[in-house]
């Protein structure tokens, strides 16, 4: 990792500019509490890892802090800017929608200012107005969706602007899940940070302890031993596995194919089984630590491999019949369409970006763990046609690669004389910046971790739910309300992981 500071937040704003203008993929923006003033990070993916832009953002005299908005010229920021001024305070000038986020305060209220010794607790009041209306005229209406929905969706509410059947405007409004998770991390050691981590978004807590993990093992300079390394590639592909077959599961829902869903919720089962019986947590929890994996775990057996052979073929023939189902595709085909030109401005990640022409996967680009042994397919799963079909497609083929990478993983498992499942030295991370990425079936999860005294000082956990969700407003432009539940089906994402 390489950080560049700088002095200016002009300077910095045009740094990041000129960087992501030479082709450097945009993958973050946070800010952390540096005593009086604020130090603003923006993250940055190069072919080499990542690395960082740094400015200072002083208190003016009159008690404003403020840098100049990356938004107009870059998409991707939008919402973390919103997001940062939330929860630290800075204002981006020029924003074109500097509406609350994450945490909408009612006037006097303090902000959390993630980083600061504080605990959080001088935030003392929550408004909930009502969002903005955007679209007006005549036969227009504002309909209020969620923040609770029926079933076991998690709490967003969505303000959809319509004159009946077409989608004009979208509003998102995440921050009833939000919990304080940037506070939740600061004090603690790394051992109980990784607990936080696999809590921030907890149908990929494998995917976000790995992410933390990495940041942990690259600032206390340890290697993880090569049985642990290519057994975390056996659970993150499960946890991958269980989380395409959910959004099958509420796709065929949606549609109205009743045996599908029970079919597809069957396997889904199945594999969330054969993660409890490895781990003892249907989520893999507390599976990961730093340094390696918790002492006990073993690869799957020969039972397992054997059950795991079979799931993978009935997911497969399951999925070819779905795929071949005329008034499924009916549903699919042309809904929710981002197109390649929109991927690459918004830098989307995961089965979204990767549907419409984005190749970003960091098993490919920036490998970890036992990805950097095992061989991998030439390229991710890519497609073109940026709708609902295309995300499920791209599912598709990322299972069958999972079930490949779980196979050739235990095997190199078993071939492996050294016995260690975690370092030798405990996690003693120097002082400082340091980030860790994964690939979560979402998309590329991100931490930046600033350690003090062998402690968690500032932690900025990014999910790809929240890199991607903002691309939701956009996928109505040519749909109608009845297409809501496909398209937010075909998204996956989890609504925790944006709100943190």
């Amino acid at each position: 990792m390489t950080r560049h500071p700088y002095e200016s937040p002009d300077e910095w704003h045009d740094a990041v500019l000129s960087a992501v203008a030479r082709g450097i993929r945009f993958a973050g923006l946070y800010s952390t509490a540096n005593g009086p003033a604020a130090r603003l990070i923006a993250l940055l993916a190069t072919p080499d890892g990542f690395d960082t832009i740094e400015v200072p953002v002083t208190t003016d005299p009159m008690g404003r802090r403020e840098y100049p908005s990356l938004s107009p010229q870059l998409p991707p920021a939008f919402w973390y800017e919103r997001a940062l001024h939330d929860l630290s305070g800075l204002t981006p000038v020029g924003h074109p929608r500097p509406d609350p986020l994450l945490l909408p305060l009612s006037p006097g209220s303090a902000h959390p200012e993630p980083g600061s010794d504080g605990d959080g607790a001088r935030v003392t009041a929550r408004t909930d107005t009502q969002g903005p209306v955007d679209v007006t005229g005549h036969g227009l209406f504002t309909l209020t969706f969620g923040p609770v929905r029926s079933g076991v969706f998690e709490s967003i509410e969505f303000l959809l602007e319509t004159p009946g059947e077409d989608i004009p405007h979208l509003n998102i409004r995440p921050h009833f899940k939000h919990r304080g998770v940037a506070k939740r991390f600061e004090g603690r050691t790394p051992d109980d940070g990784v607990l936080v981590a696999e809590r921030v978004e907890g149908i990929a807590s494998v995917a976000h302890a790995l992410a933390f993990s990495h940041a942990t093992e690259a600032a206390a300079g340890i290697l993880v031993p090569p049985r642990a390394q290519h057994l975390r590639v056996v659970l993150a592909e499960l946890e991958r596995i269980a989380n395409h077959l959910d959004v099958a599961m509420r796709l065929t829902d949606a549609a109205g194919l009743a045996v599908a869903t029970a079919r597809f919720g069957w396997h889904k089962e199945i594999t969330m089984r054969i993660m409890s019986r490895l781990t003892g947590s249907r989520f893999g929890r507390t599976a990961v630590i730093p340094g390696g994996v918790r002492l006990g775990l073993t690869a799957p057996d020969e039972d397992t491999l054997a059950e795991l052979k079979t799931l993978e073929r009935r997911i497969r023939d399951d999925a070819r019949r779905t795929m071949g189902t005329p008034s499924f595709l009916d549903r699919l085909r042309g809904t929710g369409p981002l197109d390649a030109d929109y991927a690459a401005a918004w830098a989307l990640l995961g089965p979204i970006g990767r549907a419409s022409g984005q190749s970003v996967d960091d098993r490919w680009h920036h490998p970890y763990d036992g990805y950097r042994h095992l061989s991998l397919p030439s390229s991710p799963a890519v497609d073109e046609d940026g709708d609902a079909r295309a995300r499920l497609r791209v599912r598709w083929a990322e299972i069958e690669v999972s079930f490949q990478l779980i196979h050739a993983a235990t095997a190199a498992f078993g071939m492996q004389s050294e016995q260690r499942l975690v370092a030798d030295e405990p996690a003693r991370p120097a002082d400082g910046l340091s980030i860790g990425a994964a690939e979560a079936p979402q998309g590329e999860v991100l931490y930046a971790v600033s350690f003090q005294n062998g402690l968690i000082a500032r932690c900025f956990a990014r999910s790809a739910s929240l890199h991607n969700l903002v691309a939701f407003h956009d996928a109505f432009r040519t749909d109608i309300f009845t297409d809501f539940p496909f398209i937010e089906a075909s998204f996956g994402l989890s609504y925790a992981g944006v709100a943190m």
